[in-house]
């Protein structure tokens, strides 16, 4: 891939991380396209899937729901779940190193656009025992 075309990323034209839960295109990070401060990409979520509770130390991220509807937990400042009902347009902002998960509880694909600041989160995927690598639709 040329340096013009990591400027403009596609999910198809990456190698995405498969879970038992959904899949991470990630199109935008160090290894993709140079991005320095941060990193990210798209999450499809199955209906009845999702992530369970986790965090990512020392960074912030932020969920931007494209479509489908769910469940967002984050928890506040002292560990108390905050929940709510989310759908397109929803933008969720989970602050550096809280606690939060995602449920795909409608009868559609959720589909989600995550930044994670700094990059770095999106490695650590690597070694959840559900990893898989799928690659690319078009090469």
């Amino acid at each position: 891939m040329s340096k013009a075309r990591n400027l403009f990323v596609y999910p198809k034209d990456v190698t995405v991380f498969g879970f038992d839960w959904g899949q991470l295109a990630v199109t935008i990070s160090p290894e993709v396209n140079g991005a320095e401060r941060f990193s990210g990409g798209v999450v499809d979520l199955p209906s009845g899937k999702g992530h369970a509770r986790h965090n990512h130390p020392g960074a912030e991220e932020i969920i931007f729901v494209i479509a489908g509807r769910g469940e967002q937990m984050v928890e506040d400042e002292e560990g108390h779940p905050i929940v709510r009902e989310v759908g397109p347009g929803c933008t969720v902002f989970i602050p550096e190193s809280r606690f939060h998960s995602t449920q795909n509880t409608g009868s559609e694909p959720m589909q989600l656009f995550v930044v994670y600041s700094p990059a770095g989160p999106e490695v650590a995927l690597r070694d959840l025992p559900d990893f898989r690598l799928i690659p690319p639709a078009r090469g």
